[in-house]
Formats: C-alpha cells, sequence, structure tokens
C-alpha cells in the first residue's frame, strides 16, 4: 500500500515537474524550488532535497525522501524500478518523532503484572461460617494469601480506550488453616481432617492455577493518566498442589497430591485502577474440591481479593 501511495503522489509531482520545466528556464534558484536545464536533462527539486525529479532522454527518476521510483524508457516499454536512498532526511526523522506517540494511541488493556492479596471460600450459601462438623477448614483470613503473575497480554482495541483483554498468567494459593490440623483424601477422594498428633506453628493448603481471563475494559482519561474498568470470564487449569505442616519444634512436613481438587475452574474477575495501580476481585462457580469429593461433601467456592500493579504502559 505504501508503493502503491507514493506512486500516485509521484504521478502528480512528475505533472507538477513538467510545468515547472517549462517555465524554469531563465528563473533565478528559489528557496522553496529551483529548476536547472543541462545536457539535456532536467531537474527539479522542491525544499531541501525532499522532493526532486530529474528527467533525460531515457529516464524518469523521482525521489521522496530516501524513497524513489525509476521509469526506464525502452522499446518495449516503460518500466518501473524502485529505489531505496539510504540518506537520512526530515520526513525519516518525523516518522521517527511519531513512531512513541503512534503506540501509546493504540488501546492497551490492564493484565500483565504482579498481584497480592487474600483468598477465602465460601459455603453454597455465600457463607464465610463453616458448618460445625467441617469446623477443621475454616481459615486464618489474615495470612491466607495469593500472589499471581501475569506474564502475558493481548489486547484487542474497540476505540482508543475500550477494548478486549486476555492473557495468560500463575495464580498461587495458601489456604491457611485456622485450626491445629491439616487435610487429607481419605476413603472414595472425600477430604477429611488431619491430625498431626502435636501443636503446629502453621499449616496450610497451597495450589498452583494457570488462569485466562477475557476482559472487556473501559478506560476513563483523567488528565495525564486514566481511570479503567474491566471485567469478565475467567478459566483456569490446575499445575500442582500440596500441603504443608510445620511443627513448633520447627519440623516441616510436607506432602504432594491431587487433594480432589478440581483440575479446571471458571468464575467472573472485576477490577479498577488508575494508572498501573488496580484493585481486583475473583470468585470461582466451581467448587475448590470435585463435587462431592469436599470436606463431608460440601461444596466450598474461592475467591480472592486484593491489588495490582501493571505493566501495560
Amino acid at each position: 500500500m505504501k508503493k502503491v501511495g507514493i506512486i500516485i503522489l509521484l504521478s502528480a509531482i512528475i505533472m507538477i515537474g513538467s510545468s515547472l520545466k517549462v517555465t524554469a528556464k531563465g528563473q533565478s534558484d528559489e528557496k522553496q524550488g529551483t529548476a536547472v536545464n543541462a545536457n539535456e536533462t532536467t531537474k527539479v527539486t522542491i525544499g531541501n532535497d525532499l522532493i526532486s525529479v530529474e528527467e533525460s532522454d531515457s529516464a524518469i527518476n523521482l525521489k521522496v525522501g530516501n524513497r524513489g521510483i525509476s521509469i526506464l524508457e525502452s522499446l518495449e516499454g516503460n518500466k518501473f524500478h524502485f529505489n531505496y536512498f539510504p540518506h537520512k532526511n526530515e520526513w525519516d526523522q518525523e516518522d521517527r518523532d511519531n513512531d512513541h506517540p503512534r503506540r501509546k494511541n493504540r488501546f492497551r488493556g490492564h493484565w500483565t503484572g504482579i498481584e497480592l492479596g487474600f483468598n477465602n471460600y465460601l459455603t453454597s450459601k455465600n457463607s464465610l461460617v463453616l458448618p460445625a462438623n467441617i469446623d477443621y477448614m475454616t481459615l486464618h483470613s489474615g495470612k491466607s494469601m495469593n500472589f499471581n503473575i501475569n506474564f502475558s497480554q493481548l489486547s484487542l482495541g474497540l476505540t482508543r480506550h475500550i477494548g478486549f483483554v486476555t492473557g495468560l498468567g500463575l495464580n498461587w494459593n495458601n489456604y491457611r488453616f485456622d485450626g491445629n490440623n491439616n487435610i487429607i483424601k481419605g476413603t472414595d477422594g472425600i477430604i477429611e481432617e488431619l491430625d498431626p498428633g502435636s501443636n503446629l506453628d502453621k499449616s496450610k493448603l497451597a495450589t498452583l492455577y494457570l488462569t485466562l481471563p477475557v476482559l472487556l475494559e473501559l478506560q476513563l482519561p483523567i488528565e495525564s493518566n486514566h481511570l479503567s474498568f474491566a471485567a469478565g470470564p475467567i478459566g483456569a487449569v490446575k499445575l500442582g498442589s500440596h500441603t504443608k505442616m510445620v511443627f513448633e519444634n520447627g519440623q516441616k512436613v510436607k506432602s504432594g497430591g491431587d487433594f480432589s481438587l478440581n483440575m479446571l475452574r471458571y468464575g467472573a474477575t472485576a477490577r479498577v485502577g488508575y494508572g498501573n495501580f488496580q484493585l481486583y476481585g475473583t470468585y470461582y462457580m466451581t467448587p475448590l474440591f470435585r463435587t462431592g469429593r469436599g470436606p463431608a461433601g460440601i461444596d466450598l467456592y474461592p475467591f480472592e481479593i486484593g491489588m495490582a500493579l501493571t505493566f501495560n504502559d
């Protein structure tokens, strides 16, 4: 398309050049344009060598900046040949100067970055209070944390300030138990309480998921920055899980396993932010454990809230 545009532009210049050739004889050089006729060759230059047309008996050479076209006359007819002139000019500099602003004018969402927050789970009645028979699943809310690294992003702009955002991320969840217990996968894969036999300093269930969101994001310009809102579905696939107990004497016991956790899960996520600072929340509609395999067969639905620092600029 650039070459077609150049040909159209240069065709117009040929017409201008032809008229200049007729009127250029006997005239003095001017600041914005000169015409020289010598050895049956006519050359028209406009500006500081920005545009030039050189015509001889056998060819017409047209140059705009550092790009040009030669029209060669032969018995077979006119032939076109494109040239590249590797010298710097004002147009090249203008292109470089405008390159960064053009990138800045594209829609760019807020996903890539790091996130830190708290995680927990709700019962099917959207309550944090668990039934008495699974009290051992109660979490220490202030120490049950999640950490996310969102490392890949694709932005699809509808306008400069509205678009879709997707990408990939790694999601670490630590479910820190509040009681002196841990969990184990029992009979028929149902989660049961594990009594460590002595006092624990801390005990947790840890999971790692690969996440993929599809967000619709709206950005509202505010002075030199913007306020952003985004929401949409999110899916995840489990990469690993383990439990860990740290006893009062410093002894540590780490056990791997699937713990009847759902391999795939989906939910909804939303975030609001100013510039590259974001607040986010995610709720999964898929239970943490496979249906019927949770503690006492009860489904628990995980959620996260936290803050993020994105790297979209």
